[in-house]
């Protein structure tokens, strides 16, 4: 498996991040912001390597594979990586950033209630049984939202990416005896979300490809996989970079 570390790195003998390790799979320029992975997922990627501790950040390499090729214009994207950020954060955070979770989920279910033509109110299951486990923010929540009109546009723009944000270092930062797991699981969560909206897009049958894009990128590191990712990765590409930042670490 590759070496990750954290921050930048100006090239692959220098170490890499999630993302950057991504670029060069992708075949791009050495980047931490490659043009391969929708840029709030990959922001949700680089904060995820940065917050995980060095003994556990070598298990988020297993998904790197499935985030190449994962993006698009569909402005449902950052609302649903937003949501299942904050839904993951609730639980755990401090109260002062439960209080801010709990307004997430309400206003990214509102902007995809209405990019998707739903009735407003209408939550998923897991936003429901988030917000269950704390009453008491989510009725703050439920009243500091009335009247109070979130669109699309400034949600994509400002809320979603303060969301991710607020909910990895929140994880990271919770009174909880491991937090790498919450952060790792958030992460894989993520790309499930983000392949499963754009698995229809890319032309992949559902009925015989993994059932996560997690499923698929754990098959891929072990040599497993028999489906295809959201796009190509060459496995002798894997194996060079695995091999040099190996040698950096």
């Amino acid at each position: 498996m590759p070496m990750l570390s954290r921050g930048k790195h100006r090239n692959p003998s220098k170490g890499a991040c999630f993302m950057e390790f991504a670029s060069y799979l992708a075949g791009e320029r050495w980047s931490d912001h490659p043009s391969c992975t929708h840029p709030l997922l990959a922001g949700l990627a680089r904060l995820v390597n940065d917050h995980t501790s060095d003994a556990a950040r070598p298990r988020l390499a297993e998904l790197i594979p499935s985030v190449i090729g994962l993006t698009g214009d569909d402005p449902r994207l950052d609302a649903r990586i937003a949501l299942c950020s904050a839904r993951a954060a609730l639980p755990v955070v401090a109260h002062e950033r439960q209080l801010a979770m709990a307004v997430s989920i309400l206003s990214a279910e509102h902007v995809l209630a209405e990019l998707e033509g739903r009735p407003a109110g209408d939550l998923d299951e897991r936003s429901r049984q988030a917000l269950a486990q704390v009453p008491d923010a989510a009725r703050w929540a439920y009243t500091f939202g009335r009247g109070v009109r979130v669109s699309p546009k400034g949600f994509r723009r400002y809320a979603a990416p303060n969301t991710v944000q607020l909910a990895v270092r929140g994880i990271a930062q919770a009174c909880v005896p491991d937090p790498d797991p919450l952060l790792r699981d958030l992460l894989a969560d993520a790309i499930d979300d983000c392949w499963a909206l754009l698995r229809p897009a890319a032309g992949v049958d559902a009925g015989t490809a993994p059932d996560s894009a997690a499923e698929f990128a754990v098959g891929f590191a072990t040599g497993t996989a028999a489906e295809p990712a959201p796009a190509a990765v060459d496995p002798a590409r894997w194996a060079d970079a695995c091999r040099i930042t190996g040698l950096s670490a």
